[in-house]
């Protein structure tokens, strides 16, 4: 049986280009919520927007934003319109958003990977990419991860450097370290696309957000189909 998100997406289809469409399938295609990507609190708003032009260049479908003292709005010159194809799940309701944010990550399947230079850290190639969901968690720009992120991770990893400098900037060691977990996530054998459910009502935000006015047509169809029952 048809569900009403399958029968919307089909009535909206006609209010696009065929192109339009084909992308939207095409991109959809490589989207993926086996690795989501976590920030804890960074400050300063074009690092976060960063962080989200590249995981949704990389087929990231979810970025989770802790929100302890910092609140985060995304920088549209920064982020080219990342946020319009980009789950944001925002964290800004307790009194301590991080755990907040883990346990949640957790309870859902993933390995919380919280990224540091700290000694025992294991370098990011080194992870395993098949031994489950990976959620891959940022600290803030100077002082880098919380204490409690770190005594709750599952594990901890680390960007291989070979230079005077202690860091890299967070926003590039986040492309680096999606870069290696994608690549070697779509050459393994876990199932790391999305579900068909899941595949459908993507496509359908997306076209909610491509279609001018969408909504009024939306609940025209909506009528429609209530006249019809």
């Amino acid at each position: 049986m048809e569900t009403y998100e399958h029968k919307l997406y089909e009535h909206l289809k006609q209010f696009v280009s065929e192109q339009r469409l084909a992308r939207i399938d095409e991109v959809a295609k490589e989207r993926t919520k086996y690795i989501t990507v976590a920030v804890e609190d960074i400050y300063q708003p074009h690092n976060a927007s960063a962080i989200m032009r590249s995981a949704e260049c990389f087929g990231i479908q979810e970025l989770h934003i802790v929100e302890n003292k910092n609140k985060y709005s995304p920088n549209m010159e920064i982020t080219k319109g990342a946020s319009k194809w980009i789950d944001l799940v925002h964290y800004n309701k307790s009194e301590n958003n991080t755990m907040e944010c883990v346990r949640a990550l957790k309870k859902s399947g993933y390995r919380v990977v919280a990224t540091t230079p700290h000694e025992k850290s294991r370098t990011i190639d080194k992870l395993d990419i098949t031994a489950g969901p990976v959620a891959l968690f940022f600290g803030t720009e100077l002082e880098g991860i919380t204490d409690e992120l770190r005594d709750n991770a599952d594990e901890l990893v680390k960007i291989p450097m070979y230079g005077f400098t202690e860091s890299f900037n967070i926003s590039v060691s986040a492309a680096i370290c999606l870069y290696d977990l994608t690549t070697r996530m779509r050459e393994s054998g876990v199932e790391w696309r999305l579900p068909e459910a899941d595949l459908t009502r993507l496509k359908l935000d997306w076209l909610r957000n491509t279609i001018q006015r969408c909504e009024l047509i939306e609940k025209k169809f909506k009528e429609t189909l209530d006249v019809r029952h």
